[in-house]
């Protein structure tokens, strides 16, 4: 058992002296007691804890990874890092948690006791370490009737509030819950929505994004009107609308968000239409809303687990005339992880069980733990039936910078594009190995699958790869190994922020560029550590001084000498991050450069575009 200024001092020379990362890893990922004691002092001790658990799971399947293939592939980060809860959590006795990043709920019933229902499912998942979303278009406008005592309705607002709050409070003194709320575009109170967050002090507890539809954009574009209504399905009896400028309202939303960062934009009728789950939205896998970052959309009460590939380390001969990209490589290492991100599953359902024998033996009466038991139970039920799996990248920009590539180029979106295509397609590659070696996730249907334009993208690029990259279990052409075992997983692939992983693993995070090559950085911390600031509503901050790990690298391998600073903006300017930071980038290439990865995705990417 170690303390946690050991744990601190290990792990700050396990890092080659970044102390910000040692103290990431130390409160957030270390295995500790409730007494505080800890049962890891570095990094390496979890990724031995991590493999242990994954081999425990390969083990009852064909063709299981080893517990020492498995270490190697986590150790030092260097190629694979599950994100967030799946490190925290994963072979930790000392508290039942989640492993699953991210949930989505059911929309609030228009009712006090369906609203109160949804508070109590966000505050459950948030007390178990998940983040989650759901849309609140089913909230009827403000000034509506109603059959209580109050008459009328207060409407969104209000509840907003009530949300935001309750995710606020139920981790006070400890980690933050994470919390999304949407709307449709056509809600009556879409306006309010919108300008909410303008005053700093309300929903401070959550982040907040816009459904939008084809048919509100196509209103954008023709300078028509739009319709506002509820209930906000066009096919619903409606009981008010009103008719608006639609380029009125979208300039609304870019000067909120101009001002004050939000709302989120979602295009909702592309996401719906290109992300496989929603072939299924019959079996319950209609999309509803978002996880807290946006990068997974979910059903309701489905859940997702975060995994990453670190792209620096496939690259070869780093900062030279000759770099390049080992393909071959990152295939198999791909079809690695999404075998381990399958056993994830496994491994939540375990956490799962264990929350409802902890809930079952709890002193309260049943009547009391009821929306909790049924809660976990649904979201069992739904990871069981989609084996969602949410498998992505970090340190593009690094390794675009390695490669000699200056990010936001046009050469820089060609090797994106392929990257993220050789990243999705080996991850279906794997996951109809898997379903061929496990079985497919439940309601698999190839007929219902047919035609479907990711699907066809996907199945395409698959019998076009180099044959060295396929494994001998993909036995016939794409299409056919759908059509004749299926896919193991419903949804496979993202981008998420990657924030505090992108510290451990000392890289650009994500899909982001570098941030900037030497800047202050803010943490926030928990009630009773040290801390520099405390903010307006109270949250407590520390800070540190930080240089770019690839930055300084480059200068290393390049000979700068020790005469000029990090921050020398005559280094910058010689380097392959010249005009590439997130502040100097151009935002129109920014986008094109998403664009061409989000072509292979299957959820969504979680970006910041200046």
């Amino acid at each position: 058992m170690h303390k946690l200024e050991d744990v601190i001092s290990s792990s700050t020379e396990y890092f080659n002296g970044d102390d910000l990362a040692a103290s990431v890893f130390a409160t957030k990922y270390a295995l500790c007691d409730r007494a505080g004691e800890y049962q890891e002092r570095t990094p390496d001790d979890m990724h031995r804890r991590l493999a242990k658990e994954f081999s425990r799971i390969e083990s009852k399947y064909a063709n299981p990874l080893s517990e020492d293939e498995i270490y190697e592939l986590f150790k030092e980060f260097k190629y694979i890092v599950p994100q967030g809860s799946p490190m925290a959590g994963i072979g930790n006795n000392n508290q039942i948690q989640s492993i699953s990043n991210c949930f989505v709920i059911d929309s609030p019933e228009d009712s006090y006791g369906g609203i109160l229902k949804t508070d109590q499912e966000l505050v459950q998942i948030a007390k178990r370490r998940g983040g989650v979303g759901f849309d609140i278009s089913t909230i009827r406008p403000k000034g509506l009737t109603t059959a209580n005592a109050a008459r009328t309705t207060d409407g969104i607002e209000v509840f907003m509030d009530r949300f935001s709050n309750s995710c606020r409070e139920v981790a006070q003194g400890g980690r933050r819950g994470a919390l999304m709320l949407t709307i449709s575009v056509h809600h009556p109170q879409i306006r309010d929505f919108i300008k909410i967050k303008r005053d700093l002090k309300r929903v401070t507890g959550a982040n907040i994004s816009i459904r939008l539809t084809d048919e509100f954009m196509n209103a954008v574009k023709s300078g028509s009107d739009v319709q506002l209504r509820f209930p906000v399905d066009p096919n619903d009896d409606h009981i008010i609308t009103e008719d608006v400028d639609a380029s009125d309202l979208w300039n609304e939303m870019i000067e909120a968000a101009h001002a004050a960062a939000e709302p989120g934009l979602l295009f909702w009728d592309n996401a719906t239409a290109t992300t496989p789950s929603d072939i299924y939205e019959s079996e319950g896998f209609g999309s509803v809303s978002t996880n807290p970052c946006g990068e997974i959309i979910l059903s309701p009460y489905d859940s997702c687990r975060l995994m990453l590939v670190n792209l620096t380390s496939f690259v070869r001969d780093p900062w030279t005339a000759t770099a390049s990209f080992d393909y071959n490589n990152f295939a198999s290492v791909v079809q690695k992880t999404q075998r381990l991100m399958d056993d994830m599953i496994d491994l939540e359902v375990e956490q799962i069980d264990a929350i409802l024998a902890k809930v079952g033996a709890d002193p309260e009466s049943d009547s009391t733990k009821a929306i909790e038991v049924e809660l976990w139970t649904k979201i069992r039920e739904q990871a069981l039936k989609g084996r969602r799996t949410g498998l992505g990248i970090t340190a593009l920009g690094d390794t675009l910078a390695m490669l000699g590539v200056r990010y936001g180029s046009q050469e820089s979106i060609t090797e994106t594009e392929k990257i993220y295509q050789w990243l999705s397609t080996h991850a279906y590659i794997s996951s109809m190995v898997l379903a061929k070696e496990r079985g497919a996730f439940e309601v698999h249907n190839a007929e219902l699958e047919s035609g479907h334009v990711f699907l066809e993208r996907i199945f395409s690029s698959i019998d076009k790869m180099p044959v060295e990259t396929i494994p001998e279990a993909l036995e016939y052409k794409s299409r056919q190994m759908n059509q004749r075992w299926g896919r193991r997983n419903i949804a496979i692939t993202t981008t998420a922020p990657a924030g505090s992983v992108s510290v451990l693993t000392q890289t650009t995070s994500g899909i982001e560029p570098a941030f900037m090559l030497h800047y202050r950085r803010r943490r926030k911390v928990a009630d009773g550590e040290a801390h520099d600031f405390i903010d307006d509503i109270g949250d407590r901050w520390k800070e540190y001084d930080v240089y770019h790990h690839a930055f300084s690298s480059w200068m290393d391998a390049v000979g700068t000498g020790d005469s000029d600073t990090a921050s020398s903006e005559k280094l910058i300017a010689m380097s392959p991050y010249a005009g590439a930071t997130a502040n100097n980038i151009d935002w129109v290439q920014k986008v094109k450069l998403q664009a061409a990865a989000q072509r292979w995705v299957c959820h969504a990417i979680s970006n910041t575009t200046n």
